[in-house]
């Protein structure tokens, strides 16, 4: 069994996560997705958007959003794999993801990738923004393609004013 990257839709990505992924829904939104077959048919998915976490979107960085197969071996690294290849392709410097902190990390090890920190979790509800968690909100790692480098100076439109924006930084340990 070869197995094959191939294109694949927003809608085709986001049909395989709620019927593969363990734990999270699909995400809101991407920059592209990339999908792996076995010849057959689809065996996974991996979408990549602008970071979630609003401190690290630098214009620079993408953020590895879902990782979702149906188990066939080795497809979790290839998917990561090529997701880096594609972000440095379209001109970013740094591809980030996260894993829940009980995960190995061995399909991002298989591709290279370092664990870079460790969150200590938490929710997205607020007083002032209501939010219903549905998904994991312990503690996660923080992992980084090869290769990446992180971005010293915001990539800014012509009218950005640095007092307009407002970081919220969360505390990571650094491992």
């Amino acid at each position: 069994m070869a197995l094959e990257l191939q294109p694949i839709s927003y809608r085709e990505a986001r049909e395989f996560i709620n019927r593969y992924h363990r734990h999270h829904l699909p995400p809101q939104g991407w920059k592209f997705g990339i999908g792996v077959n076995d010849g057959k048919k689809l065996v996974g998915v991996i979408t990549v958007g602008r970071p979630v976490a609003r401190h690290l979107d630098d214009g620079w960085t993408l953020e590895v959003t879902r990782c979702c197969t149906d188990g066939t071996k080795n497809v979790a690294s290839m998917l990561y794999a090529a997701a880096w290849r594609a972000t440095k392709a379209l001109g970013y410097k740094r591809l980030i993801t996260y894993t829940l902190a009980e995960e190995t990390g061995t399909s991002l090890k298989a591709a290279g990738w370092r664990c870079i920190g460790k969150t200590k979790g938490g929710t997205w509800n607020r007083p002032n923004r209501p939010r219903m968690d549905r998904h994991p909100t312990g503690p996660k790692l923080l992992w980084e393609a090869p290769g990446s480098t992180e971005s010293r100076s915001p990539r800014k439109p012509a009218n950005f004013n640095r007092d307009d924006r407002v970081y919220a930084l969360f505390e990571m340990e650094q491992l």
